[in-house]
């Protein structure tokens, strides 16, 4: 089984060697890969659901997230209760487990053909993500359903924001929650696009590197997955700038900011 551990515990967090160490006294004959997603940011982990999810990758697979902000009540917490334990299954059969938590999945609640709460504790543990869910995430992985709770439905599960800034790749690159198809756009349209406090002319490209060095582009980027209907992959927007860093372009701006076009 393959397993990817999507949480925000930080980059080198031994953290995330506490949760791999649990889940492999579960599941040792499993593969673990980490990925770490900004402080709280359940945009990021819900788009990295969907894109690692609904994308082609082993056939058992599981995904197991912890993003809990916490924020789902604002009185003080009984025993580090947070929000709740969820299961998806994908349409290709891959597994979700993991904490209901802001936009963690939105990105996948259309697809999933399956949700579901998990009947597991909501507290007992500031670390609930090692100490009280691993064992969880591995009888269902198994094929143990008896957790299995209340059936959630997609309405209750806030939709996608659209406009924000998804991710920032490794270069600067940014994945944006504007899809492809809502742009009717020649390519070469040229554009101004602002995030925060930063303004920025930019090209509408059909793809990022037909644009000269120095220039930002707008273009469909990497991320994007299978439609439900069989129909045009979903594509993200994303803002590139050749030779460049279009990440510093606009101020480090953070996930979730607002994108503006003002043209």
């Amino acid at each position: 089984m393959f397993i990817a551990v999507i949480a925000d515990y930080g980059t080198g967090d031994p953290a995330f060697a506490e949760v791999t160490q649990r889940l492999l006294l579960a599941l040792p004959q499993a593969q673990i890969q980490t990925l770490s997603v900004p402080p709280f940011s359940t945009l990021a982990t819900g788009f990295w659901l969907a894109q690692l999810g609904l994308n082609p990758g082993p056939g058992q697979r599981l995904l197991y997230h912890n993003c809990a902000p916490r924020q789902d009540d604002p009185e003080a917490r009984q025993d580090n209760e947070g929000e709740g334990l969820t299961y998806a299954l994908l349409p290709n059969a891959v597994q979700v487990v993991g904490v209901n938590a802001g936009y963690t999945l939105s990105f996948i609640k259309d697809q999933a053909q399956v949700l579901q709460a998990v009947n597991v504790s909501r507290g007992g543990s500031q670390f609930r993500s090692r100490d009280v869910f691993p064992l969880a995430a591995a009888a269902i992985a198994q094929g143990d359903h008896s957790l299995l709770g209340d059936h959630l439905h997609p309405a209750q599960i806030p939709s996608v924001p659209l406009d924000r800034v998804a991710w920032v790749d490794g270069y600067g690159n940014i994945k944006t929650t504007i899809p492809a198809h809502t742009l009717h756009l020649e390519p070469e349209t040229k554009l101004v696009i602002r995030i925060g406090d930063v303004v920025s002319d930019a090209i509408y490209s059909d793809g990022s590197f037909k644009v000269a060095e120095g220039t930002l582009a707008f273009a469909p980027g990497s991320s994007g997955w299978s439609a439900p209907s069989g129909g045009e992959p979903l594509r993200w927007m994303e803002l590139f700038l050749r030779g460049g860093n279009a990440w510093e372009r606009f101020g480090r701006p953070r996930i979730n900011q607002s994108i503006t076009r003002l043209n």
